[in-house]
């Protein structure tokens, strides 16, 4: 008898951008199956971002932190997930704590990659060719697919759903307090190679001056940002062409973002770190003409609202996680130190992001 499951329960990722890139995986499972109810258990700050994912049918909170066990939590957890009767589980984390919930929830196949001793947990273990599936959102889409399914798969790039409403509300809310001066449209002025504005087509304060975004956080490590410097000296070249810039960023990220909010020193620059939800983030996002982003979170979901994005890789390998858009450009410099994968730069210089110029930067935007 054919396989055709119903009922789908995914463990997600903790990260933000892995969680984007786990939309891929979801696109794959409804073009298989397309009735399928995909439900996603995963950490609460996450339900913004699986709202807006279309093929999510339910958001189950993990209400437990990363890398806490907490077994008689899960078990509970997993026991009230039985009267569902999911025909499948797919857990996208390695550990060994994340089969259990599915295992507890009975459900009927677990798939998941050979990890911490899952033997039993899984009844699907898949071995992991790191060789084949180099990208992370290769190994979440392959988990989709029959055993013998030809690797590596095609890949159906995330793409957010951001709603009109949402877009003018984040945008009433934050961005008309900011006026600014307007741009020549497109095609009206350019210097040096840098166009000077673009068509008013997504919601520009004052009808058509240009919003840049800048995200310079990265939850992982210092390895991964691009020196605040840089960033503020990108944001002055911005609102002296007449443009606007919107600075975003968890609480986390507030010191840095004051930093360039500080040196900037212009009502043009509007410092937003902590002061906006995630749901908020994603329309801001989208309502930007362009968004210059450290490899980190923002950057892919920027990517996936589709946003045109400048990327910007030190300490990690743009070919393992890139933003999935056709629309993103990446600035990697390959030095003989990257990438590290560390946290910080084991080095002392950072010279994989410092020795990626300002200039550099704002010839791409």
């Amino acid at each position: 008898m054919p396989f055709a499951p119903r009922r789908c329960l995914v463990v997600g990722p903790s990260w933000v951008g892995d969680m984007v890139m786990a939309q891929s995986l979801f696109m794959a499972l409804k073009q298989r199956f397309p009735a399928l109810q995909i439900d996603v258990l995963a950490p609460a700050w996450s339900k913004p971002i699986l709202a807006a994912m279309p093929e999510v049918s339910f958001a189950i909170t993990m209400p437990l932190q990363h890398g806490e066990l907490a077994l008689k939590t899960r078990y509970r957890l997993g026991e009230s997930l039985r009267a569902t009767a999911y025909d499948w589980a797919i857990v996208l984390p390695r550990s060994l704590k994340s089969a259990l919930i599915p295992f507890w929830a009975q459900a009927t196949l677990r798939t998941g990659y050979r990890g911490e001793m899952r033997y039993g947990l899984l009844n699907d273990l898949r071995p992991l060719d790191k060789s084949v599936l180099t990208m992370t959102v290769q190994r979440f889409v392959a988990l989709g697919l029959p055993a013998d399914a030809q690797l590596p798969p095609e890949i159906s790039p995330p793409r957010l759903r951001v709603t009109e409403k949402q877009k003018a509300d984040t945008r009433q809310k934050f961005l008309r307090r900011n006026p600014s001066p307007a741009l020549p449209l497109s095609g009206e002025g350019a210097k040096d190679g840098v166009l000077l504005g673009s068509p008013p087509d997504k919601g520009r304060l004052g009808g058509v001056s240009s919003l840049l975004a800048l995200c310079p956080g990265a939850e992982y490590g210092g390895a991964k940002r691009w020196p605040a410097e840089y960033f503020a000296e990108v944001a002055s070249h911005h609102i002296a062409q007449g443009g606007e810039v919107i600075l975003l960023g968890s609480g986390k990220d507030a010191p840095v973002t004051a930093q360039i909010a500080s040196t900037v020193n212009s009502p043009a620059c509007l410092d937003l770190a902590g002061k906006t939800s995630l749901q908020e983030v994603l329309a801001l996002l989208a309502l930007a003409d362009q968004v210059v982003s450290n490899d980190s979170g923002l950057m892919h979901v920027a990517a996936a609202v589709g946003a045109p994005v400048v990327a910007l890789y030190g300490s990690s390998d743009p070919t393992y996680t890139p933003p999935l858009s056709a629309n993103a450009q990446i600035l990697y410099l390959g030095l003989q130190c990257s990438p590290c994968f560390k946290r910080e730069c084991p080095l002392g210089h950072l010279d994989c992001l410092r020795k990626i110029t300002p200039d550099q930067v704002i010839d791409c935007l």
